[in-house]
């Protein structure tokens, strides 16, 4: 139980669902998450030293950081993502004063529903109250990816930093990775819902393939670059990626084309979803999970098992992969009067082909930060 009254605030950010749009939002695409009602909630007071105090609802550790020396705690086991947020927010100019914060995280850690970007974008969000700056969202999203980028040693892109800080209720964001340009798009899915589902196969991106993925669409772009005036793939049509298709390696091709053709899909996706095409948007689900695990190759036994179990179901019209991949989760459009058959269906047939029992999240849509005051 928390004892609200020992906190002046209780500051909050989402994890996040990306419904589609895949590895394309470090191509400078555009990618579309949804922010959820799973957060790190951060209670918060400022205690008048040098020192920010962290414990954990969820742990028994606690950890204390000098204001002054943050820039030296990357290996700690707990506290390293609040850390690197905390520097990357002081190294931007802000102020940091010490301060007692307790981590109350209801996001599943390790499913690829951006865990790590609620902490860093809560931990900012708390940081910047009690020094009583006003909260600039997106700002707050830029320098918690640097903080997961520079501190954490995770080369990502900014989707999953600003969902979890700009999300807006019920509605997913078609978000422009290359100018951060946001289209918020309402999320009617009519007789449908959105099943999230935990293969609870354990992944780590950093010790994953994920920078080593992020590095061969680097090499892809330097290839091009020498004969397109490109400043991203996203730029790169498909037209010209088949011309240019032999200078590049195969492996090489293979991401490239997977972020070219997610692009599409994610354009497809907008005109489903406003069109009220679910049956369409189910396709490209299928699609984008198609080739993550042949072009991109970062689903895995165990998520493939569970992809393929989802899309053999019914009352089920698409499901992929959804996250970094390696392990997580999959996202689902199934019906809504047939969804407990489907979790059965679903949980028996992924238990038999892998050994793991599968975990279903019945989460809303919600916003990004929030802020409440707790003692006045």
């Amino acid at each position: 139980m928390i004892n609200e009254k020992l906190y002046d605030y209780v500051i909050t950010a989402a994890g996040r669902v990306n419904l589609i749009g895949e590895h394309i939002d470090y191509c400078g695409g555009k990618v579309f998450p949804a922010a959820l009602s799973f957060r790190n909630a951060v209670y918060v007071r400022a205690n008048g030293t040098d020192k920010i105090n962290l414990s954990w609802t969820t742990l028994p550790d606690k950890v204390s950081l000098n204001i002054n020396q943050l820039q030296n705690y990357k290996n700690l086991k707990y506290g390293n993502y609040q850390a690197g947020s905390a520097y990357l927010w002081q190294r931007a100019g802000h102020k940091v004063i010490g301060c007692d914060m307790l981590h109350d995280c209801t996001v599943p850690f390790g499913s690829g529903l951006s865990s790590s970007a609620a902490i860093e974008v809560s931990t900012i969000a708390a940081l910047a109250t009690i020094a009583g700056e006003k909260i600039n969202p997106v700002e707050i999203a830029l320098i918690a990816q640097k903080a997961e980028r520079e501190y954490a040693g995770v080369n990502c892109g900014i989707m999953d930093q600003y969902a979890s800080a700009c999300g807006k209720k019920d509605c997913a964001m078609l978000l422009d990775c290359s100018n951060l340009n946001c289209k918020y798009v309402p999320l009617n899915l009519k007789e449908y819902s959105l099943i999230i589902t935990n293969s609870n196969k354990p992944h780590d991106l950093i010790e994953s393939k994920y920078n080593e993925r992020r590095a061969e669409t680097e090499e892809g772009l330097a290839i091009l670059k020498k004969h397109l005036k490109i400043n991203c793939l996203a730029e790169l049509s498909k037209t010209h990626l088949e011309k240019h298709k032999n200078i590049l390696p195969s492996t090489i091709y293979n991401r490239v084309k997977h972020v070219v053709e997610e692009c599409e899909r994610v354009a497809l996706a907008e005109k489903a979803m406003e069109s009220g095409d679910i049956i369409l948007l189910g396709k490209l689900l299928n699609a984008s999970h198609k080739s993550l695990k042949e072009l991109y190759e970062v689903t895995g036994y165990e998520l493939d098992s569970l992809a393929y179990a989802a899309q053999n179901h019914p009352s089920c019209v698409g499901s992929r992969m959804t996250g970094g991949g390696f392990g997580g989760c999959t996202v689902s459009l199934v019906k809504s009067t047939d969804v407990e058959n489907f979790k059965n269906y679903v949980k028996n047939e992924y238990n038999k082909a892998t050994g793991y029992n599968a975990d279903f999240y019945d989460a809303s849509v919600a916003e990004g930060i929030t802020v409440t005051r707790i003692n006045k």
